[in-house]
């Protein structure tokens, strides 16, 4: 039986009401005896209301209707006091106020006004936790330490956190159940800075506050809670049975997250993967799933074929220019000012006089980027695109892309391009939008399914095991 010490985050649709936050509460107490530290997120869209209450207020109206009447109605149907929140609330009011009259929100007010959501958040659960003789406390994240740099909206957490977080929690997390010491329930995604200020982490935020935690604390895992049994071998929206990952490494993860696949950020996993702290991502609605573990390095020969993820919405840009044959600087002058215009690239193939990439289409403003490149090159648009991302053993890339393009030419689908080798996890390639599911199910099944070439090559087993 597992005792160490762990983290648990709960994202905001797990308590995004009274009868989800019975039943993580349950989860919780089930876990007690192993010291956990519980990280939350705002209830479900209170992170939205409090943007929308804020619109409101610069057009004058000073209202906190949506954000109060959920707390309060969650409270009563808990059977808890509001004693906690109602302070919260007063001060939400004061803040609107001063936007109301002052006729603007600054980075800096905005991300005093969305921290609110993460604060009530932890008060109702700490609550709730005590009144079935779970014994917690809530804290705000700069009671156990976290400090940032002045970058609102997505600030940096500073060297010193780690210390500071030894240093405030370290006694509990080097208890014993039954000590009597109360167990942390901790705001994910805020802290403050320096000067004292509220500042919010960005995308990522709250699984980085329970990484870090957990990383610092030196836990014995990190538990990241969501609805499905752990990390899956491509979305299930797909592929209706996909099938759960039992072991990934930090760098699959961080490649399947960028790539669009709903996981870690790889922002997150920093501090983990600087102490090794494993990092678990499990089913709050089966609790009994082991899940998928995220460790440095696979411990055995794991499958050629991990998982498969598709990123739409993307935007191919091929840049020729036959006047640069033979010169250098080429693509330094590409890429210069695709920095200078802040545009990130995603995946790149090239050869001496051409170089296609591709782009996120729903953030693109390629006006003036293009007008700096036909300076010295042709260039041509090709939107709905869509990037699908196979991560894998690119070692043994031969027998992947031979399965690859024996699948799709079976089904008469043609890619537009391929990248590899700038990552050992991943080869990406190129399709219309509209074929992106598609190509996602024909190599799903010709990886995964009976006879598939993960089967073939002792991979995962149809229950989720290594074969």
């Amino acid at each position: 039986m597992e005792t160490g010490m762990i983290v648990m985050k709960f994202g905001g649709s797990s308590v995004a009401n009274a009868e989800r936050i019975r039943h993580v509460a349950g989860i919780i107490r089930k876990f007690a005896d192993r010291r956990p530290i519980v990280v939350l997120s705002a209830m479900g869209d209170t992170t939205d209301d409090l943007l929308e209450a804020a619109e409101a207020a610069l057009a004058g109206k000073v209202t906190i209707d949506a954000v109060e009447q959920l707390h309060k109605k969650t409270a009563a149907e808990l059977h808890i006091s509001a004693e906690d929140i109602d302070p919260l609330l007063g001060e939400l009011r004061t803040l609107l106020t001063g936007i109301s009259m002052l006729k603007e929100v600054t980075p800096r007010s905005r991300d005093y006004l969305v921290s609110f959501g993460e604060r009530l958040s932890v008060r109702l659960m700490s609550a709730y936790l005590n009144s079935i003789s779970v014994r917690a406390e809530f804290r705000d994240a700069w009671d156990v330490g976290f400090i940032s740099d002045s970058s609102y909206t997505n600030a940096d957490l500073l060297p010193e956190t780690w210390e500071n977080i030894r240093n405030r929690l370290g006694a509990y997390a080097g208890g014993k159940p039954g000590d009597g010491k109360p167990m942390p329930i901790v705001t994910g995604f805020i802290a403050r800075d320096q000067k004292g200020f509220i500042t919010t982490l960005g995308r990522g935020g709250s699984d980085l506050t329970a990484t870090l935690l957990g990383a610092a604390l030196r836990a014995q895992e990190v538990q990241t809670w969501k609805d499905v049994d752990g990390i899956l071998t491509t979305d299930p929206r797909i592929v209706k049975d996909a099938r759960t990952v039992p072991v990934a490494t930090y760098d699959e993860v961080a490649e399947l997250a960028y790539f669009g696949a709903q996981v870690l950020h790889p922002r997150s996993m920093q501090p983990c993967l600087q102490t090794g702290t494993p990092v678990r991502v499990k089913n709050s609605y089966n609790i009994e799933a082991p899940g998928s573990i995220i460790v440095t390095s696979h411990e055995t020969k794991p499958s050629p074929v991990r998982a498969i993820t598709t990123k739409k919405n993307v935007t191919l840009i091929d840049i020729v220019s036959t006047r640069m044959l033979g010169q250098y600087g080429f693509l330094a002058k590409v890429f210069e000012s695709f920095a200078q215009h802040e545009i990130s690239v995603d995946v790149v193939a090239t050869s001496e006089v051409s170089i296609s990439l591709t782009v996120d289409g729903k953030k693109l403003n390629f006006a003036a980027c293009r007008h700096d490149l036909e300076k010295y090159a042709s260039i041509e648009v090709k939107k709905e695109k869509a990037i699908v991302t196979i991560i894998c053993d690119v070692m043994r890339s031969s027998s992947i892309l031979a399965a690859t393009f024996d699948a799709l030419a079976e089904e008469n689908i043609n890619v537009q391009m391929i990248s590899q080798g700038a990552s050992k996890v991943n080869i990406s390639m190129i399709c219309e939008s509209d074929e992106a599911d598609r190509v996602v199910q024909v190599l799903h099944e010709r990886y995964f399914g009976k006879d598939g070439l993960c089967e073939l090559c002792g991979g995962i087993s149809a229950s989720g095991g290594n074969v």
